[in-house]
């Protein structure tokens, strides 16, 4: 028996129709029904009663689809096992979209009316405060997190959101140096400034981030990594200028591919790539170098406009917990800043300091922070110099 409360307007859209229909058949009269004696129309009409019945499940299964929960985040940032997880869990849809730059996200949310409909999104540090300014985001409830107490402190109040009410860590590292011992001695690695160094022709990669390379080259200068002077951050164009004769390729889609199939020697990776670069080939080493690595961190963060909010909490509580937060870890190779995810670790892999920066390089780094309208400026020297 088909049965269903209609209380829903877009139910009862779904079921009426099919209901109408099924009455008519039921109505028909009895003598037609006693008339039906050959077999043929009896098969016929059978069905034709057998196609409705299977119409009518399609609409209520439609009538009763799962809950949705509508994810913009980077490529290949949650592994796709952890998702099927949570769906089988919470029998929540998700549906899940990506980008490659904090700048792609950006203007595709204040492009799209209602922020496309996304739920939840993951901006890097400098956007979080950018979006909030905007009122892009909406604040968020830290009780309906059971697993708020697995971010540790040191990770929490940080200058672009100092009370966290518009995002919560997901993963955080720190920008460094990777060299490749089988062409470069790694005791000869120690700065930034060795990028310069014209032995290095040819073999040297930069990610493709505006703001991370400017950001060593504005460091090397003595000027902050955040300046909004167009003079000191013309100084560092053409600081790094004199570097394009040893850059091979700018990546930050995969930055560690290049490194592992011997492409490129030195550079610029994330310490995540950097993990990942090491396993395939253990010749290449992670370096943080000494004027201090560029500290970033990808965040939760709701918009404003997001339709489906519960449900993002319980995606995020869901990353939160230590066991999937290991599964992340160990697919990514970047730092979860969640308390129990250690203990679940072989030890090796719990003591890298790659995978895990010491306490003294995490404070030396320095983190990106919004630089307002000056990421025009930002945004005219990089074009010039990947035109040059």
């Amino acid at each position: 028996m088909f049965s269903v409360k209609l209380g829903d307007k877009r139910l009862k859209s779904a079921i009426l129709p099919a209901e109408f229909l099924l009455n008519s058949f039921m109505k028909i009269n009895h003598s037609l029904l006693l008339a039906l004696e050959d077999n043929k129309l009896k098969n016929l009409f059978a069905k034709m009663l057998k196609s409705l019945g299977l119409t009518l499940t399609l609409l209520s299964t439609t009538a009763f689809a799962q809950e949705k929960l509508y994810v913009y985040n980077w490529t290949d940032y949650v592994p796709s096992s952890l998702v099927a997880e949570f769906t089988k869990e919470t029998g929540i849809e998700v549906i899940y979209s990506t980008f490659e730059s904090n700048e792609e996200m950006y203007a595709k949310l204040k492009l799209i009316s209602d922020n496309a409909g996304y739920d939840l999104v993951f901006p890097s540090s400098y956007y979080v405060n950018k979006m909030a300014k905007d009122g892009m985001l909406q604040k968020l409830d830290h009780s309906k997190l059971s697993n708020f107490k697995q971010i540790p402190d040191n990770l929490l109040h940080k200058e672009f959101d100092p009370n966290n009410d518009y995002s919560l860590p997901y993963v955080y590292g720190l920008t460094g140096l990777a060299v490749n011992s089988e062409d470069i001695d790694p005791s000869k690695i120690t700065s930034w400034a060795d990028l310069w160094n014209p032995e290095y022709k040819g073999k040297v990669l930069l990610t493709s981030d505006a703001r991370e390379v400017f950001h060593i080259a504005l460091l090397l200068d003595g000027k902050s990594p955040n300046t909004t002077n167009e003079d000191d951050i013309k100084g560092a164009y053409e600081r790094l200028v004199k570097l394009l004769p040893n850059v091979a390729v700018f990546n930050s889609d995969s930055p560690e591919v290049p490194y592992v199939q011997g492409e490129v020697a030195l550079g610029m990776i994330w310490n995540g790539s950097g993990y990942l670069a090491h396993k395939e080939n253990d010749k290449i080493a992670f370096v943080y170098p000494k004027e201090g690595a560029i500290f970033w961190m990808d965040n939760y963060a709701i918009p404003k406009s997001a339709k489906n909010v519960e449900n993002a909490y319980k995606f995020i509580d869901f990353l939160l917990r230590p066991e999937n937060a290991k599964v992340v870890l160990e697919r990514l190779g970047y730092s979860m800043p969640n308390n129990g995810v250690k203990a679940l670790l072989d030890p090796a892999m719990a003591e890298n300091p790659t995978i895990f920066p010491p306490a003294a390089e995490v404070e030396k780094g320095i983190i990106q922070s919004d630089v307002g309208e000056a990421i025009d400026i930002y945004e005219k020297y990089w074009s010039k110099l990947k035109t040059h």
